[in-house]
């Protein structure tokens, strides 16, 4: 960073009214928000399930894992299918379906017939229904604002969300603390059902998209085209390369470990707390991008999320509230300074009829590693310790960051 040139410092201001002058996108803010509010509560929710289930960690791994895999294995499915479909249509289905998977989920627990057989086959529904959702949500920005409007743009989702998440994660806290988390899910199934709701008042004009869908052949071809997109710009599989492996490290550490030293130290409610402090972190992080548009916001991110070792160091070497709440918040700061940059570049490099099966081939990536880090947490924690894989993880995030760090294809990509 201290060798960019002084131009590369200098923030690129937009012209014409803001991302909320545009109806599509104001309904496209309000559903994206309440979805999350209720999706907050849904992973603290469910870890809290487990472990009163069966008090173990391999267990709650083996649950967050069995969704993460579903993911990983129809991302590239769902991209070909958010590019062929109207997605303001699509993302009404997927999120009945994921009110239906996660209301399911909340009745068993609520009831006491949940198993861990069960949770892990509705966990395999929920995180396909996932990978039909994240490619056509995220791939709908530049549909609904033009494109000197998309930083801000992104900002201000990556703020509604974020704001969302706290107060989904503090409140789902005190729900879960208080009378248990089957209802915690209650209120994501809930939630996921109004979201639901607020896409179907999204209306959009046709898209080219539409017509070069009629032309294509097969899924396959699809496929194909899509990897082209992907593969040919070498910044986008670096930073994915770089984010399989911080991922897998990251939410192995937090997900499934996280709980486990909350229990043994913190406390469940305190570690609301935590996971709300990561999300103010992710809420800064938004409003510094909506002020600050540096030229190479890119290579700036991808360097700075070497700041996510921070949490799960403190989560090995101090797991204090005040420490962890510090921690989670500048970590939390740091992805979000980076995540709007990334989406800004790719739907500003990016054709429009293939971002959304090159979202797919980046979050396959990104996400392949992670039920491999979910499953092996918990049994190298029983086998060397908790602190030592907590400090092995911190380790694994700074090597990827300064391998992905030292590209200088990331440096070259200059925000638009």
């Amino acid at each position: 960073m201290s060798g960019a040139p002084p131009a590369d410092a200098r923030a690129t201001r937009p012209h014409g009214p803001g991302p909320l002058a545009s109806t599509p996108f104001r309904w496209l803010l309000a559903a994206r928000t309440t979805a999350i509010v209720g999706n907050a509560v849904a992973p603290i929710a469910l870890a809290f399930a487990v472990l009163d289930l069966t008090g173990s960690a391999a267990d709650l791994g083996l649950v967050v894992a069995a969704r993460s895999i579903a993911n990983v294995a129809v991302l590239l499915f769902g991209g070909v299918i958010a590019d062929r479909l109207p997605r303001n249509v699509l993302l009404v289905g997927t999120s009945l379906a994921a009110a239906a998977t996660q209301g399911t989920i909340a009745a068993l627990v609520l009831t006491g017939t949940a198993g861990i057989p069960a949770l892990v086959a509705l966990g395999v529904i929920n995180g396909a229904v996932a990978a039909v959702s994240l490619p056509a949500a995220a791939a709908l920005v530049p549909d609904t604002v033009p494109a000197a409007q998309l930083r801000p743009a992104n900002a201000l989702l990556r703020l509604g969300l974020n704001a969302g998440s706290i107060v989904g994660a503090s409140a789902g806290a005190g729900v879960i603390a208080l009378i248990g988390p089957g209802w915690g899910l209650a209120i994501d199934a809930a939630a996921f059902a109004v979201a639901a709701l607020l896409y179907a008042r999204l209306r959009l004009p046709a898209v080219p998209a539409a017509a070069a869908a009629a032309e294509r052949t097969s899924v396959l071809s699809d496929l194909r085209e899509g990897w082209r997109e992907f593969s040919s710009r070498r910044w986008i599989w670096i930073v994915v390369l770089q984010f399989a492996v911080l991922n897998a490290a990251f939410t192995g550490a937090t997900v499934v470990l996280g709980p486990l030293v909350a229990d043994e130290s913190l406390g469940r409610g305190a570690w609301g707390l935590v996971v709300a402090a990561q999300t103010a972190g992710f809420a800064l992080g938004a409003v510094l991008a909506l002020r600050w548009r540096p030229r190479r916001a890119l290579g700036i991110g991808v360097a700075g999320m070497a700041v996510a070792a921070l949490p799960v160091a403190a989560l090995a070497a101090a797991p204090a509230l005040a420490v962890l709440v510090g921690a989670f918040a500048l970590g939390g700061l740091a992805m979000e300074v980076f995540a709007i940059a990334w989406d800004q570049s790719l739907q500003s490099h990016v054709p429009r009829e293939a971002l959304s099966r090159v979202y797919s081939y980046d979050m396959v990536g990104s996400f392949i590693a992670v039920p491999l880090g979910e499953i092996a947490v918990g049994p190298l924690a029983h086998a060397v310790g908790t602190t030592p894989v907590l400090l092995g993880c911190a380790a694994v995030i700074l090597v990827a960051t300064a391998c992905a760090a030292a590209s200088r294809s990331v440096w070259g990509i200059r925000a638009v």
